[in-house]
C-alpha cells in the first residue's frame, strides 16, 4: 500500500501523541524532572508521606492539617477486604497463579461486595477510589504472605499506609527507618503521567463503566514485561546471573553486542537521568552503610551504570526507576515475584486519580487504525479454495 493510500500519518505505540490534559503529574524528560501537581518528586519523598500524596493527586493541592487527619481516618477505615477475597487470594496463589493475576482477580471481587459498584456519581466514585487505594494495599500484602506459605494478616486501623503494609506482610511492626523507606517506595511509584496502565484505565473508564473494571484493566497492563517487571529482571541479574567472578564489562558489552536489553535502563520519555532512579539510588546507598548485600549490589549497579553510559552515551540511555528500586524492596524482605504488585500498590492512587479526572471531562476514546489489507475482493465459495 502506498503512502498516498494511508490517508495520513500515525505514531506507532502512540509515541509522542497528546491524548488530553491532566493536572496529576508533569515530566520534563530532557532535564530529568518529575512533579506531582507541580511539587517535585524529591521534595515529596523528603518532606511528605504517601497519605498526603494521595490527597494531593486526588485534589490537585496539599491538604490542611484538619483535612489530612480526616482523609487518613476515612482511608484507614476502608482497609479490610471480604473473606471471599482472602479465599480467592489463598486458593489462586497456592495454585501458582501469577501474583498480578491474583491481584486483578481480587480487585474484581471487590466490585461484587461493594453496594456502590454500579453507582457512578462523583461522590460514590471518590469513595470507591479511596476504597481501592486501601484495599489494594491489603490484597498485595496478603499475596506476599501466601507466596511464603503463610496465612494473611489482617490490617491495623490506626497506622500509616507504609507501616500497615509492612505489618501485614511481615507479621511484626516495622522500624521507623523501614517504614520511611517503604513510604518512599509508595510515593515514587504513585504516579507517572500517561503510561500504558494509566492510559488503559482512562480508556476503559471513558466508556462510563465502573471504576473497578478500569482499575482491573490497568493491573492487566502493568503485568506486561514491557511496563512492569523490569525491576524483577534487575534483581534476577544481580543475584543470579552476576557472581563475584563475573567480568562485568565483558558481561554487559556481550549482551549489548547481541542486541540484548539490559533491564533497568532506558525510558521512552526521559532523555536524562530518571529522577526516580536517583531517589532509589540514594536510598540504597544509605542502606548499604549497614547491609553488606546492598553494598555489593550498589557497587555492581554503579559499575554497570558506568559501562552502559560509556557504551550508549550517544543514545542518552540512563538508569530508570527499575534499576535501583529492586535493591530497596529486596532489602525490605519483599520477594522478587512481589516487585510488580508493589509497583501497583503505590500506583493505585495514580490510576484512580486519573480515572476521576477522566470522568470530569469525559469523551469516549475512539481512535482510528490504518487498514493495510486488501480493500475489495469477492467472496469465494469454500469448495473453490482447495
Amino acid at each position: 500500500m502506498s503512502s498516498q493510500d494511508r490517508n495520513g500519518k500515525y505514531s506507532k505505540g502512540l509515541e509522542g501523541v497528546i491524548i488530553g490534559e491532566s493536572k496529576k503529574s508533569y515530566i520534563d524528560g530532557e532535564r530529568g524532572y518529575l512533579a506531582y501537581s507541580g511539587i517535585p518528586i524529591e521534595e515529596l519523598v523528603e518532606k511528605s508521606n504517601y497519605e498526603e500524596v494521595c490527597f494531593l493527586l486526588l485534589n490537585d493541592r496539599l491538604p490542611t492539617k484538619k483535612e489530612l487527619k480526616e482523609f487518613k481516618a476515612i482511608l484507614y477505615s476502608y482497609r479490610e477486604i471480604p473473606d471471599f477475597t482472602y479465599e480467592i487470594i489463598e486458593r489462586t496463589t497456592r495454585y501458582g497463579v501469577h501474583p498480578m493475576t491474583v491481584l486483578r482477580l481480587a480487585v474484581d471481587t471487590l466490585a461484587v461486595f461493594d453496594e456502590e459498584a454500579e453507582i457512578n456519581t462523583d461522590e460514590a466514585n471518590y469513595r470507591k477510589a479511596l476504597k481501592l487505594v486501601s484495599k489494594v494495599h491489603t490484597i498485595t500484602a496478603a499475596i506476599g504472605r501466601v507466596l511464603r506459605g503463610e496465612k494473611p494478616i489482617r490490617p491495623k486501623p490506626d497506622i500509616s499506609c507504609a507501616a500497615n503494609w509492612l505489618w501485614m506482610h511481615r507479621g511484626e511492626m516495622p522500624s521507623k527507618d523501614d517504614e520511611r523507606i517503604f513510604d518512599a517506595v509508595l510515593i515514587v511509584h504513585a504516579e507517572h503521567e500517561i503510561n500504558a496502565s494509566t492510559f488503559s484505565a482512562r480508556v476503559v473508564i471513558s466508556s462510563l463503566t465502573d471504576i473497578y473494571s478500569a482499575t482491573s484493566a490497568a493491573i492487566g497492563s502493568l503485568k506486561g514485561p514491557l511496563h512492569g517487571g523490569a525491576n524483577e529482571q534487575v534483581m534476577e541479574m544481580l543475584t543470579k546471573e552476576i557472581t563475584p567472578e563475573t567480568n562485568l564489562r565483558q558481561f554487559i558489552e556481550s549482551k549489548l553486542k547481541n542486541k540484548e536489553k539490559i533491564p533497568g535502563f532506558g525510558h521512552r520519555v526521559y532523555k536524562n537521568y530518571d529522577p526516580r532512579a536517583a531517589i532509589f539510588k540514594k536510598i540504597a546507598e544509605n542502606i548499604a552503610k549497614k547491609d553488606e548485600n546492598v553494598a555489593m549490589w550498589i557497587k555492581t549497579g554503579e559499575e554497570i551504570e558506568k559501562i552502559m553510559i560509556e557504551n550508549l552515551k550517544e543514545k542518552r540511555i540512563y538508569p530508570n526507576v527499575d534499576f535501583y528500586s529492586g535493591i530497596v524492596m529486596y532489602y525490605l524482605g519483599i520477594s522478587i515475584p512481589m516487585f510488580t504488585p508493589i509497583f501497583a500498590t503505590g500506583r493505585i492512587i495514580g490510576w484512580v486519580a486519573h480515572i476521576l479526572e477522566q470522568l470530569k471531562d469525559n469523551r469516549i476514546y475512539r481512535p482510528r487504525i490504518i487498514y493495510s489489507g486488501e480493500k475489495e475482493r469477492p467472496y469465494s465459495p469454500i469448495d473453490s479454495r482447495g
